[in-house]
């Protein structure tokens, strides 16, 4: 019997056809899952977005935080490398900020105060004299709504937080968003946008502890570190800059070439804590550039920062000392977990020199930060 003949687009049509259909099967949909409630009774979600890889990225709408991260080392096998807490309760108290969004305004404002367009305006001081992540109930203290999408880039889910005029002390209602999305090379997407009624200081990050070994494996001391900074911002004693920019060359803060955490972290007090300087201009909208590479030498995960932000505060855990149970019973310690956030410089409201975190009505913030893994 003569078999019947097709077109050629026919076939390539059908080939496509099944390729899409077994993309679609090996991708699952995002999980959405019930996370608790706060002690106003308000609910928490959780959104675990994955990709074909097996990567997982958990985010809840309490705080928008990060609470896991899977990542495979280079056998392919997957560990969390995000420091945090399997139940809700935790976050509700006082924590060391694990996996969470950080606004109004990130790191340290010097005597919680600023002078906008001729006003000055109070905030409250909850690090010494200084206002720290936002305030007593920063974004990381507040329920976001959630949209969960399927997109060509990978599943997302956008968060969005309206803060009321006068929030935390801050002039003009702001309308706040971030979304997370997991690309299907691995990479963590943070895409954050705001407007406002009226002038404000914004200046927003992300929080997360990593540890690439694996979340509750220790000391993250012998992890190589390269910042592709050749300034940073000196601060005083209470670690508020001082407004100069200096060089790293010379000093146990250069990690211009990569190097151990531990290489030198005993020159530098307690551990690092301080701003990088990756460009000292910060023109709105700015293009992704690579700020950091991160390796831990046994499971080989390396992390690589790219962002938008003229500014990357490296920081070590040099206060971690959990006496509550996280994740798997963990109970972290001293320089356990590394935070990299992308950011403008730290007290920059109260700094003419340094690029302005002011947005003005009419005026749209945006910032990306990409975490991006590989083997």
């Amino acid at each position: 019997m003569r078999r019947p003949s097709f077109h050629p687009l026919v076939v390539a049509a059908t080939a496509c056809l099944s390729l899409c259909v077994s993309h679609l099967q090996a991708a699952p949909m995002i999980e959405h899952a019930p996370f608790g409630k706060t002690n106003e009774g308000v609910a928490v979600e959780a959104y675990t977005l994955t990709n074909a890889h097996g990567m997982k990225a958990r985010v809840i709408t309490y705080g928008a935080i990060l609470v896991d991260l899977f990542v495979p080392d280079r056998d392919g096998k997957l560990a969390d490398v995000a420091l945090g807490y399997s139940t809700l309760e935790p976050y509700l108290v006082r924590h060391p900020y694990f996996g969470a969004t950080i606004g109004r305004v990130t790191n340290r404002i010097g005597g919680a105060k600023f002078t906008l367009d001729g006003k000055e305006y109070k905030l409250h001081a909850g690090d010494g004299t200084n206002s720290l992540h936002g305030g007593l109930n920063g974004f990381d203290r507040v329920v976001w709504k959630a949209e969960p999408k399927e997109t060509p880039e990978g599943q997302s889910v956008k968060f969005t937080y309206t803060s009321p005029s006068g929030e935390e002390g801050y002039p003009g209602t702001l309308k706040a968003a971030v979304t997370y999305t997991l690309t299907p090379d691995n990479q963590l997407r943070l895409d954050y946008e705001a407007t406002t009624d009226a002038p404000t200081p914004v200046n927003l990050t992300h929080h997360s502890y990593f540890n690439l070994a694996g979340h509750n494996a220790g000391k993250i001391t012998d992890h190589i570190v390269q910042i592709n900074a050749a300034k940073y911002t000196p601060t005083d004693e209470q670690l508020i800059v001082t407004g100069a920019l200096a060089p790293v060359a010379g000093t146990p803060l250069d990690f211009t070439k990569p190097t151990p955490i531990g290489a030198r972290i005993g020159q530098v007090g307690i551990g690092y804590d301080h701003n990088y300087v990756l460009r000292e201009s910060a023109a709105r909208p700015a293009t992704l550039h690579e700020a950091a590479i991160v390796v831990e030498p046994k499971s080989g995960r390396k992390m690589t920062v790219l962002t938008s932000e003229p500014g990357l505060q490296f920081y070590t855990g040099n206060y971690l000392a959990e006496k509550k149970p996280a994740k798997d019973g963990a109970m972290y310690k001293v320089h356990e977990g590394f935070c990299l956030e992308a950011q403008h410089f730290p007290d920059a409201v109260n700094k003419p020199q340094f690029a302005s975190t002011i947005l003005r009505p009419g005026e749209v913030y945006r910032q990306t930060t990409v975490y991006a893994f590989s083997k």
